[in-house]
Parts: structure tokens; C-alpha cells; sequence
């Protein structure tokens, strides 16, 4: 791992709080809140920590060394540094390794490669995929995601069970003894996912001209007669991997346009899927939706100063970001065995309604296994 990440430079640096940082715990597999310092050097991937973490770091971390920030800090004051920061605790660590040369990820933060220059050092960024074998995944991370995505789907069930024990009234779905709303639904899905050990954050419930904004996560009543796209998309707690799954629903009897603008997704969808193969080219997948839906006469564009159509990318990698490399989309990339991506193309007309399927799949070598087993029913009785 670390030579792949450093093998043109002398020393791979790291500044950050490895909880919001999926480089940095896929390079040690330790969870912080906090920033902290991970480097390699030669081959060797070293933790510096402060008190507080030392013995947690030493029993949990995939590194080879984990130093002691108080003890470095202290040689850093022997140097005439008065009030070191962690620049100048890495700069012990790498001087005294004879070591010039640094690389760093892209969102390293400025101020530190500013000093690092500052100090006499070369500084090069490295944009991600940091660790490029983050994007294939390995048979474990491939459970991890399947683990979660069962949960997401078990959620989502949930969820779609309140709907259809629902009443409509005047227009709108109506649960026991008051309005369904976009709030409760999310809650129950929310709730679901934490009794499976998976956290969510920004779960879509929207219905009707609120679904036309594909990340307008919905609130209010939830409408009857109208689509209601469901975008789920948690993280578990125990692996740090995600899952991703859309579906469109309706409660009560969708309009002939509707159903057919459904028709015209679902059927997009599954074909693209078909096309999801090792050495597949995204940008081409991406393009052949966009194709099937013009010839359709579903057109894209600006419409009374808002986008309708089909106005965004139809699959992206996931792993432990919820987006990763690699891309199915405009710019696209070429696809792997081992990656796991979404696919999840969607047509969306204010006035009408909006539609969005979407499964996670793995590639392979002569096509891909569909990682969602969730089934696509659009209306719900």
C-alpha cells in the first residue's frame, strides 16, 4: 500500500482526521475525530498520536510504528521551536530521516504545505484516487457494501410498507390519523438503519415537484397520485462502507404520462446494466442513456430558468465514500472488474413528475452482479 502511494517520492504525508478522511483510514484503519499525523517513509507507515490516543492507536492501527506526539514535540523544543504545531513535528520526523520530498493528497490543507515549503521541502499533490487499489474492491469490501445495502433495503421496506398502509384523502396520503409526511418516512428509514448498525445522513423522501430536484431530500405531506423518489444511502458503522439504492414509488394512480415516463427510466436502466463489463467505457454507458431518452422525446434543458430532463451522471463508485472513483457519466472512466458502482439514470419535469432507479453493481470480468436485490415496483397497493 504505502509504495504504491510514495514510490516516486521519499515520504508520503498525512494531516487529518482519519473520521472525515477515507484515504487516511484505508491507509490505518483507525477511526479519529481528530486530526493527526500519519507518514510513510522507506516502506514504513508511522501514526504520530498524542497522549490520549497512544494506547488506542498502538492496539487498533494496521501501521507498522505509532510515536508519541509529547515525546516528539519535545525533541522539536530542543531545536529552539517554542510552540510547535504538527508541521514542525513531522519536520523532526523527516529530517531525521534525511528526507526532502513529500507527498501529499489533494485537500491537504494549505497552510501546511505552505510551511512545509517554508521549511525547504518539495511538495507534491496527488489527486484521487490517493491509493488507487481503494477503487478495486476485494472480496471483504464487497461484503461490507452488501452488508449495508441489505440494510438499506430492509429500511426502504419499511418505509414502503407505511405507504401502503395508507388512505388517500383530498390529494394527500394519510396515515391512522393524520397526514404522511416526507419527515416520517425518513425517520422510520432512519430509525431501521440504526437498528442495523448503519448510519444515515440527507435520506430522500420526495414527491412531486419536490422530487423534480433530484437532491431535494423532501418535507411536508407527501402527495397521492404523484412519484416519490426514495434515495437512501447509509453508512455502516462497523465496516465504514456505504450503500446507495433509489427507487420511485407512487401512492394511488399515476397519469399515463407518468407511467410511461417510469417505463422509459426502468427500461433505460436495465440496459445500461447489461453494458457494465471489465474494460467498459462509462462515458459511452452515460451517453447511450442520454441517447435512448432524446430518441424518446424526453428532451434535456433549461426550462423557465430550471433544468428538466436528464441532467446528471448515471453511476459512481462506492466504497468508503459514498462518491468515488470510478465514473459513469459525461466525463467517465473506464470500468474494472472489482469495482462496485452505481447505476441510476432519471428523468425529471416539473409538472409532470420525476423518476430515479438505482442499483449498485459489481463489475466483472463478462458483465456485473447486481449487489441491490430490492425489486422495482412503482405502485405501491
Amino acid at each position: 500500500m504505502s509504495r504504491s502511494a510514495s514510490q516516486s517520492h521519499k515520504a508520503t504525508v498525512f494531516i487529518a482526521a482519519s473520521e472525515l478522511d477515507s484515504n487516511l483510514y484505508h491507509a490505518t484503519k483507525f477511526i479519529a475525530p481528530d486530526p493527526f499525523i500519519y507518514l510513510e517513509i522507506k516502506g514504513e507507515r508511522l501514526m504520530i498520536m498524542n497522549d490520549l490516543e497512544m494506547d488506542r492507536a498502538k492496539s487498533q492501527a494496521a501501521v507498522d510504528r505509532v510515536l508519541s506526539y509529547s515525546e516528539i514535540e519535545r525533541r522539536a523544543r530542543d531545536h529552539g521551536v517554542a510552540t510547535p504545531g504538527s508541521v514542525d513535528i513531522v519536520h523532526v520526523v523527516l529530517r531525521e530521516a534525511k528526507i526532502k520530498q513529500v507527498l501529499v493528497p489533494a485537500n491537504f490543507p494549505y497552510s501546511h504545505a505552505a510551511r512545509l515549503q517554508e521549511l525547504g521541502y518539495q511538495v507534491h499533490a496527488k489527486p484521487d484516487p490517493f491509493y488507487e487499489q481503494r477503487v478495486v474492491k476485494t472480496t471483504e469490501e464487497v461484503r461490507h457494501i452488501e452488508e449495508a445495502q441489505r440494510a438499506t433495503e430492509d429500511a426502504v421496506s419499511a418505509a414502503h410498507e407505511l405507504l401502503r398502509r395508507a388512505t388517500i384523502q383530498q390529494g394527500q396520503v394519510w396515515l391512522e390519523d393524520g397526514v404522511l409526511t416526507s419527515e416520517r418516512i425518513k425517520k422510520v428509514i432512519n430509525v431501521k438503519l440504526m437498528e442495523r448498525d448503519c448510519v444515515a445522513q440527507h435520506t430522500i423522501v420526495a414527491g412531486g415537484e419536490q422530487a423534480c430536484d433530484p437532491h431535494h431530500e423532501g418535507r411536508g405531506p407527501l402527495p397521492a397520485h404523484r412519484s416519490i423518489i426514495f434515495d437512501v444511502f447509509p453508512r455502516s458503522a462497523s465496516s465504514r462502507y456505504f450503500a446507495d439504492m433509489s427507487r420511485t414509488v407512487i401512492r394511488g394512480t399515476p397519469s399515463p404520462e407518468l407511467k410511461k415516463l417510469y417505463q422509459t427510466v426502468l427500461d433505460a436502466q436495465e440496459e445500461a446494466i447489461t453494458k457494465i463489463r471489465d474494460g467498459a467505457d462509462g462515458m459511452k454507458i452515460h451517453r447511450g442513456i442520454c441517447d435512448r431518452f432524446e430518441k424518446a422525446g424526453y428532451k434535456t434543458g433549461l426550462v423557465n430558468g430550471r433544468m428538466q430532463g436528464y441532467f446528471h451522471g448515471t453511476g459512481h463508485g462506492v466504497g468508503l465514500d459514498i462518491h468515488e472513483a470510478p465514473r459513469i457519466s459525461r466525463t467517465g472512466s473506464l470500468l474494472l472488474e472489482g469495482h462496485v458502482v452505481t447505476v441510476e439514470p432519471g428523468l425529471y419535469y416539473p409538472g409532470l413528475g420525476a423518476v430515479r432507479i438505482e442499483d449498485m453493481v459489481l463489475v466483472t470480468a463478462d458483465g456485473c452482479r447486481n449487489l441491490t436485490n430490492y425489486p422495482k415496483t412503482f405502485e405501491l397497493d
